[in-house]
């Protein structure tokens, strides 16, 4: 499966309507991106405070079982990401792909370390 596949199968979980959202003028206010946007935060929120545990408590080890609660906040972070992606007109392979790029760059830059976007 490659990420459009995946984009367009994870559609039909999405309890508002993209529909809707291009009738009212594709605002990146509607409430249906706002509900993406704060559940990506919220997901990826989730995965980091199990990983903070797993140090926390098990000195850094990661049991199978702690694994997979971690791939299942990742996906979580995926089906957000896919989905705020898909209001924004976006398909989802081409975040993948300008991802890559940037970070090609940078590579062949020296420029994987520092902070900012245009590094």
């Amino acid at each position: 499966m490659n990420f459009n596949e995946y984009q367009e199968s994870a559609r039909k979980y999405d309890t508002f309507s993209y529909e809707d959202f291009v009738r009212a003028g594709s605002k990146v206010s509607d409430v249906g991106v706002l509900e993406k946007v704060l559940g990506i935060a919220g997901e990826a929120g989730e995965a980091c405070d199990k990983i903070k545990k797993i140090i926390r408590d098990n000195e850094g080890v990661v049991t199978d079982e702690k694994r997979l609660e971690i791939i299942k906040e990742f996906g979580d972070v995926l089906w957000y990401l896919a989905m705020v992606s898909r209001y924004l007109g976006v398909e989802f392979n081409e975040v993948a792909e300008i991802n890559l790029k940037k970070l090609e760059d940078r590579f062949q830059r020296n420029q994987i370390h520092g902070a900012g976007d245009n590094r």
